[in-house]
Protein backbone atom coordinates (compact mmCIF):
# COMPACT_ATOMS: atom_id res chain seq x y z
CA UNK A 1 0.00 0.00 0.00
CA UNK A 2 1.22 3.70 -0.73
CA UNK A 3 2.81 5.95 1.95
CA UNK A 4 0.53 8.44 2.85
CA UNK A 5 2.38 10.46 5.11
CA UNK A 6 6.82 10.79 4.55
CA UNK A 7 8.62 12.51 7.45
CA UNK A 8 12.45 12.94 5.72
CA UNK A 9 15.41 14.39 8.12
CA UNK A 10 13.03 16.20 10.18
CA UNK A 11 14.58 18.31 13.28
CA UNK A 12 12.55 20.56 15.50
CA UNK A 13 14.28 23.23 18.00
CA UNK A 14 12.33 25.44 20.39
CA UNK A 15 15.87 27.34 21.11
CA UNK A 16 19.44 26.95 21.17
CA UNK A 17 19.17 24.89 23.85
CA UNK A 18 16.08 22.76 22.96
CA UNK A 19 15.75 19.85 20.50
CA UNK A 20 12.73 17.88 20.78
CA UNK A 21 12.98 16.42 17.71
CA UNK A 22 16.82 15.08 15.60
CA UNK A 23 16.91 13.86 12.33
CA UNK A 24 13.80 12.10 12.24
CA UNK A 25 12.33 10.03 9.32
CA UNK A 26 9.50 7.98 8.81
CA UNK A 27 6.90 7.14 6.12
CA UNK A 28 3.54 5.63 6.93
CA UNK A 29 1.00 3.72 4.75
CA UNK A 30 -2.13 4.77 4.19
CA UNK A 31 -5.13 2.68 6.30
CA UNK A 32 -2.12 1.91 9.15
CA UNK A 33 -2.79 2.40 12.72
CA UNK A 34 0.56 3.53 14.16
CA UNK A 35 1.22 4.42 17.59
CA UNK A 36 4.02 6.16 18.87
CA UNK A 37 5.24 6.16 22.58
CA UNK A 38 8.35 7.72 24.50
CA UNK A 39 8.96 8.95 28.12
CA UNK A 40 7.37 12.16 28.64
CA UNK A 41 10.15 14.71 26.47
CA UNK A 42 10.96 12.39 24.02
CA UNK A 43 9.24 14.40 21.14
CA UNK A 44 6.31 12.38 20.46
CA UNK A 45 3.67 15.11 20.71
CA UNK A 46 6.00 17.58 18.81
CA UNK A 47 6.05 15.04 16.38
CA UNK A 48 2.48 14.01 16.11
CA UNK A 49 2.12 18.41 15.94
CA UNK A 50 4.19 18.47 12.88
CA UNK A 51 2.76 15.60 11.03
CA UNK A 52 -1.00 17.31 11.90
CA UNK A 53 0.49 20.69 10.39
CA UNK A 54 -0.61 21.99 13.90
CA UNK A 55 3.67 22.62 14.15
CA UNK A 56 6.80 23.55 11.71
CA UNK A 57 10.09 21.78 11.56
CA UNK A 58 12.97 23.81 11.98
CA UNK A 59 14.81 21.44 9.44
CA UNK A 60 13.09 18.66 7.24
CA UNK A 61 9.74 18.01 5.11
CA UNK A 62 6.46 16.28 5.49
CA UNK A 63 4.71 15.09 2.61
CA UNK A 64 0.89 14.24 2.94
CA UNK A 65 -0.14 12.24 0.22
CA UNK A 66 0.88 14.59 -2.91
CA UNK A 67 1.35 17.97 -0.92
CA UNK A 68 4.74 18.75 0.84
CA UNK A 69 2.86 20.61 3.66
CA UNK A 70 6.60 22.06 5.21
CA UNK A 71 6.10 24.64 1.68
CA UNK A 72 2.75 25.92 2.55
CA UNK A 73 1.85 29.38 3.88
CA UNK A 74 -0.05 29.31 7.22
CA UNK A 75 -3.29 29.88 5.50
CA UNK A 76 -3.39 27.16 3.42
CA UNK A 77 -1.61 24.80 5.83
CA UNK A 78 -4.79 25.23 7.85
CA UNK A 79 -7.25 24.68 4.99
CA UNK A 80 -5.26 21.67 4.04
CA UNK A 81 -4.99 20.54 7.72
CA UNK A 82 -9.09 20.71 7.81
CA UNK A 83 -9.66 18.69 4.49
CA UNK A 84 -7.37 15.73 5.55
CA UNK A 85 -6.57 15.87 8.92
CA UNK A 86 -9.05 14.77 12.01
CA UNK A 87 -7.36 15.65 15.43
CA UNK A 88 -8.29 14.26 18.80
CA UNK A 89 -6.96 15.24 22.29
CA UNK A 90 -6.36 14.33 25.58
CA UNK A 91 -7.76 17.23 26.81
CA UNK A 92 -11.33 17.08 24.15
CA UNK A 93 -10.46 21.01 23.49
CA UNK A 94 -14.17 21.68 23.81
CA UNK A 95 -15.94 25.09 23.50
CA UNK A 96 -17.67 25.36 26.93
CA UNK A 97 -20.75 26.95 26.16
CA UNK A 98 -21.26 25.20 23.21
CA UNK A 99 -23.44 21.97 22.56
CA UNK A 100 -22.10 18.71 21.58
CA UNK A 101 -23.79 19.33 18.42
CA UNK A 102 -22.40 23.01 17.94
CA UNK A 103 -18.78 22.02 19.01
CA UNK A 104 -19.01 19.37 16.11
CA UNK A 105 -20.55 22.01 13.76
CA UNK A 106 -17.63 24.17 14.20
CA UNK A 107 -15.12 21.86 12.62
CA UNK A 108 -17.26 22.54 9.88
CA UNK A 109 -17.57 26.41 9.83
CA UNK A 110 -13.99 26.42 10.02
CA UNK A 111 -13.72 23.77 6.73
CA UNK A 112 -16.31 26.45 4.91
CA UNK A 113 -18.90 24.60 5.24
CA UNK A 114 -22.06 23.86 7.63
CA UNK A 115 -24.64 20.95 7.70
CA UNK A 116 -26.59 20.27 10.85
CA UNK A 117 -28.00 16.73 9.51
CA UNK A 118 -24.28 15.81 8.82
CA UNK A 119 -23.20 16.60 12.06
CA UNK A 120 -26.00 15.12 13.97
CA UNK A 121 -25.05 11.89 11.82
CA UNK A 122 -21.59 11.96 13.21
CA UNK A 123 -22.78 12.41 16.69
CA UNK A 124 -25.16 9.15 16.43
CA UNK A 125 -21.93 7.53 14.56
CA UNK A 126 -20.21 7.65 18.30
CA UNK A 127 -23.39 7.11 20.37
CA UNK A 128 -24.32 10.52 21.34
CA UNK A 129 -27.13 11.54 19.15
CA UNK A 130 -29.51 11.80 22.24
CA UNK A 131 -26.38 13.88 23.98
CA UNK A 132 -26.59 16.64 20.92
CA UNK A 133 -28.13 19.40 23.18
CA UNK A 134 -25.58 19.04 25.95
CA UNK A 135 -22.68 20.83 27.38
CA UNK A 136 -19.73 19.71 28.04
CA UNK A 137 -19.95 20.38 31.28
CA UNK A 138 -22.97 18.10 31.28
CA UNK A 139 -21.32 15.41 29.58
CA UNK A 140 -19.08 12.72 31.19
CA UNK A 141 -15.47 12.33 30.52
CA UNK A 142 -15.72 9.64 27.87
CA UNK A 143 -19.07 11.40 26.10
CA UNK A 144 -16.32 14.39 25.73
CA UNK A 145 -14.06 12.39 24.04
CA UNK A 146 -16.74 10.87 21.96
CA UNK A 147 -17.59 14.38 20.60
CA UNK A 148 -14.35 15.21 20.37
CA UNK A 149 -14.31 12.01 17.78
CA UNK A 150 -17.07 13.12 15.91
CA UNK A 151 -15.61 16.78 15.39
CA UNK A 152 -12.40 14.90 14.33
CA UNK A 153 -14.45 13.02 11.58
CA UNK A 154 -17.21 15.69 10.31
CA UNK A 155 -15.24 16.49 7.69
CA UNK A 156 -14.28 12.90 5.89
CA UNK A 157 -10.88 13.43 6.60
CA UNK A 158 -8.27 10.80 5.57
CA UNK A 159 -5.61 10.57 8.70
CA UNK A 160 -6.67 10.49 12.00
CA UNK A 161 -4.33 11.87 14.82
CA UNK A 162 -4.73 11.09 18.47
CA UNK A 163 -2.33 12.90 21.50
CA UNK A 164 -3.32 10.55 24.61
CA UNK A 165 -7.01 10.04 23.51
CA UNK A 166 -7.59 7.77 26.47
CA UNK A 167 -5.31 9.26 28.82
CA UNK A 168 -7.83 11.24 30.59
CA UNK A 169 -10.72 8.15 30.82
CA UNK A 170 -11.18 4.89 32.85
CA UNK A 171 -11.31 1.26 31.83
CA UNK A 172 -14.75 1.48 30.39
CA UNK A 173 -14.54 4.72 28.84
CA UNK A 174 -11.40 4.00 27.48
CA UNK A 175 -12.36 1.25 25.82
CA UNK A 176 -14.96 2.22 24.14
CA UNK A 177 -12.89 5.10 22.61
CA UNK A 178 -10.59 2.59 21.06
CA UNK A 179 -13.34 0.38 20.15
CA UNK A 180 -14.36 3.34 17.55
CA UNK A 181 -11.00 3.96 16.77
CA UNK A 182 -10.52 0.32 15.85
CA UNK A 183 -13.38 1.63 13.73
CA UNK A 184 -11.94 4.00 12.25
CA UNK A 185 -8.81 1.87 10.91
CA UNK A 186 -11.18 -0.74 9.22
CA UNK A 187 -13.53 1.96 7.62
CA UNK A 188 -9.90 2.19 6.04
CA UNK A 189 -8.22 5.06 7.97
CA UNK A 190 -4.95 6.20 8.43
CA UNK A 191 -4.44 6.38 12.30
CA UNK A 192 -1.57 7.87 14.12
CA UNK A 193 -1.38 8.38 17.68
CA UNK A 194 0.18 9.07 20.73
CA UNK A 195 0.35 7.05 24.07
CA UNK A 196 1.90 6.11 26.76
CA UNK A 197 -0.17 2.64 27.38
CA UNK A 198 2.20 -0.41 26.11
CA UNK A 199 -1.13 -2.15 26.12
CA UNK A 200 -3.12 0.37 23.86
CA UNK A 201 -0.02 0.51 21.67
CA UNK A 202 0.10 -3.33 21.30
CA UNK A 203 -3.37 -2.72 19.35
CA UNK A 204 -1.82 -1.04 16.78
CA UNK A 205 -0.48 -2.03 13.56
CA UNK A 206 2.89 -0.80 14.17
CA UNK A 207 4.64 0.75 17.42
CA UNK A 208 7.39 3.34 16.90
CA UNK A 209 9.70 4.65 20.12
CA UNK A 210 11.26 8.39 20.61
CA UNK A 211 13.66 9.07 22.88
CA UNK A 212 15.78 12.22 23.24
CA UNK A 213 13.99 13.24 19.95
CA UNK A 214 15.61 10.41 17.89
CA UNK A 215 13.51 6.99 16.69
CA UNK A 216 14.74 4.17 18.79
CA UNK A 217 12.68 1.17 17.44
CA UNK A 218 9.98 1.13 14.99
CA UNK A 219 8.18 -2.29 14.71
CA UNK A 220 5.24 -4.88 14.77
CA UNK A 221 2.09 -4.04 17.02
CA UNK A 222 -0.03 -7.12 17.06
CA UNK A 223 -2.52 -5.43 15.43
CA UNK A 224 -5.37 -6.55 17.77
CA UNK A 225 -8.09 -4.44 17.96
CA UNK A 226 -9.71 -3.39 21.15
CA UNK A 227 -11.66 -6.76 21.54
CA UNK A 228 -8.45 -8.30 22.99
CA UNK A 229 -7.18 -5.45 25.02
CA UNK A 230 -7.31 -5.65 28.81
CA UNK A 231 -10.43 -4.39 30.38
CA UNK A 232 -7.91 -1.35 31.75
CA UNK A 233 -6.79 0.23 28.70
CA UNK A 234 -4.31 2.37 30.21
CA UNK A 235 -2.61 -0.22 32.35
Amino acid sequence: MADIIRVAGVTKDYDANTRALDNVSLSIPEGEWTAIMGPSGSGKTTLLNIISCLDSPTKGTVEIGQTAVTGLSQKALTRFRCQNIGLIFQQYHLVPYLTALENVMLAQYFSGTVDEKDAKQALEDVGLLHRVDHVPAHLSGGEQQRVCIARALINAPRIIMADEPTGNLDGLNGRKVLELISKLKQEGHTIVMVTHSHNVAALADRIIELVDGKIVSDCPGKGAGPEKAPARAEA
